[in-house]
C-alpha cells in the first residue's frame, strides 16, 4: 500500500464516530448528575452551616429553600441524586457480570430511567404533604 495513501483516522473515538444511542445518553446523565449533585453539595452545606449560626440564619434558609425557584432546584436536584443512586446500582450489577448482554443492558437502562422519575415523584409528594401537614 503506497504511504501516501493514507486514512485520516480520528485520534481518540468522539461522539461523531458512533451512531447516537440511548445507551449513550444515560451513561453521559451518569455523569452530569455527579457533577449536579456536587453542585447540589453546597445547599447541603448551607442548610448546615444555617442550622449551626442558630435560629435567625435558619429563619432565612428556610425562606430560600421555601422560594419556588429553588424549590425547582431542590427537584432536579432529587431527580439527579435518585437517577444516579439507581444507575450506580446498575453498574454495580454489571460488575457483577450480571445483565451485560445488549438487549438486559437497554432495559435496565429504561427501568433506571423510568424508576428514577418515580422515586422522585414520590418522594416530593411525601415532602409536600408532610409540609402541608405542618410537620417541618
Amino acid at each position: 500500500m503506497p504511504t501516501s495513501v493514507k486514512r485520516q483516522l480520528p485520534l481518540s473515538p468522539f461522539l461523531t464516530v458512533y451512531r447516537w444511542q440511548y445507551t449513550m445518553t444515560l451513561s453521559i446523565m451518569h455523569r452530569i448528575t455527579g457533577c449536579a449533585l456536587s453542585v447540589g453539595a453546597l445547599l447541603l452545606v448551607y442548610w448546615l452551616i444555617a442550622i449551626a449560626s442558630g435560629p435567625e440564619a435558619y429563619d432565612r434558609a428556610l425562606a430560600v429553600f421555601a422560594h419556588p425557584i429553588t424549590r425547582i432546584v431542590l427537584v432536579v436536584f432529587s431527580y439527579a441524586f435518585f437517577y444516579h443512586l439507581l444507575n450506580g446500582i446498575r453498574h454495580l450489577v454489571w460488575d457483577s457480570v450480571h445483565w451485560l448482554e445488549r438487549r438486559e443492558a437497554r432495559l435496565s437502562g429504561w427501568i433506571v430511567f423510568i424508576a428514577s422519575v418515580i422515586v422522585t415523584l414520590l418522594f416530593w409528594v411525601v415532602v409536600l404533604s408532610r409540609d402541608a401537614g405542618g410537620a417541618v
